[in-house]
């Protein structure tokens, strides 16, 4: 295989029999959509929908000093997670810049899983074994250990209830148990990009055929249907979340991307970026960096990233994610704008889309919040 071909997930002859528009992501050829993308949104935010996610990368870290290792390469208190947890946090460089953003799962005292993006994971695996140089600590890379199913959406736990024993009522957000799902070995993991209830299984990817099979099978009667990358994005979008290279990238630091909470300087020892960081959260506080804020459009026309936010004639920011909201029925954008063109409700707005400025309004994240 020439190292220009994509990678296929374990998955992929299955999508193609459903007649998936096939992209290239992150190196890796991933369903776009299977039909609608419309269809597919509104099935995630009304019953539920299925994703193949096995393009992220998971980075396992065992050892004594395994907790001490990623309190040291990130910037969460990672060693404070308890077995059965997960953490969103980030790795940064020595400068504050984001390398990524990811989700660590403690599997057992000394064995933690790394989930990162796709498009980042041997970024993350080179720094995190570059970072464990002294530490009594192994990193070991589990991307083809892997598959990564997720069913997303409010009928999503009944659906999983009925092919696994699984105590599910008892798992929380943001946690993770190892169960049997469909006869299969899986993590259970209680997390999600949608802004919708769901669930994330992680399973040998010989495994992959049969849980989706049974996944297809067990959701068709309360209207799962499967669901590609594109709906991802606009289900991600309407809910706040960050896409890494659109609202974070190596330029900024969680503090300018609003995600300052996520730096633990409370933590014991150093770790990577706490100089630069310590001086990015001072000057948070007296010189404000941009806004991440929401735009939703007046008009039809859809913003796309890197097109500028304009108000009174002046460049105020810049759009780093648009599309048309399924949800709002409005095009709707992320972008990071001046402090003082921040505040929800802020008009006069425009956003300059090929030479025209189309009126938006400013509005606080998300766009769209689930009813518990």
């Amino acid at each position: 295989m020439s190292s220009t071909e994509p990678r296929r997930t374990a998955l992929d002859a299955l999508h193609r029999s459903l007649g998936a528009t096939m992209t290239d992501f992150a190196g890796w050829d991933m369903p776009l959509r299977y039909g609608s993308e419309r269809d597919e949104h509104s099935a995630v935010r009304t019953k539920a929908g299925l994703f193949d996610l096995s393009h992220m990368g998971e980075i396992t870290v065992t050892g004594p000093e395994a907790a001490a290792l990623l309190n040291f390469a990130l910037v969460g208190n990672i060693a404070s997670v308890g077995v059965g947890r997960a953490r969103y946090t980030m790795i940064c460089r020595a400068d504050g810049g984001i390398l990524d953003d990811l989700i660590v799962y403690r599997l057992a005292e000394t064995e933690y899983m790394v989930v990162a993006n796709a498009s980042n994971a041997q970024v993350v695996l080179d720094a995190l074994v570059d970072r464990s140089a002294g530490f009594d600590a192994e990193v070991r890379d589990d991307r083809d250990a892997y598959a990564l199913i997720a069913v997303q959406g409010p009928e999503s736990p009944g659906i999983l209830k009925s092919l696994t024993d699984a105590d599910l009522d008892g798992l929380k957000y943001y946690a993770g148990l190892p169960g049997t799902v469909a006869g299969v070995p899986a993590l259970i993991a209680r997390t999600g990009y949608t802004g919708e209830d769901g669930f994330e299984l992680f399973v040998a990817p010989s495994d992959a055929e049969k849980l989706w099979q049974a996944l297809t099978e067990a959701g068709a009667p309360v209207g799962l249907i499967p669901c590609g990358l594109s709906c991802r994005d606009t289900l991600r979008l309407e809910a706040g979340m960050p896409l890494y290279g659109h609202e974070l990238t190596t330029e900024l630091t969680p503090f300018d991307a609003g995600l300052g909470r996520v730096v633990k300087f409370e933590k014991e020892g150093d770790f990577v970026g706490r100089e630069a960081l310590t001086e990015a959260a001072e000057r948070a506080k007296t010189d404000p960096p941009r806004v991440l804020v929401g735009l939703i459009a007046e008009g039809r026309r859809v913003p796309r990233a890197g097109y500028p936010v304009v108000a009174g004639g002046e460049v105020i920011g810049e759009v780093t994610s648009g599309a048309p909201s399924p949800t709002l029925g409005k095009p709707i954008a992320m972008a990071y704008v001046d402090a003082a063109h921040s505040a929800p409700g802020t008009t006069g707005v425009g956003v300059d889309i090929r030479g025209s400025h189309e009126p938006y309004e400013v509005v606080a994240l998300p766009f769209y919040k689930r009813q518990k």
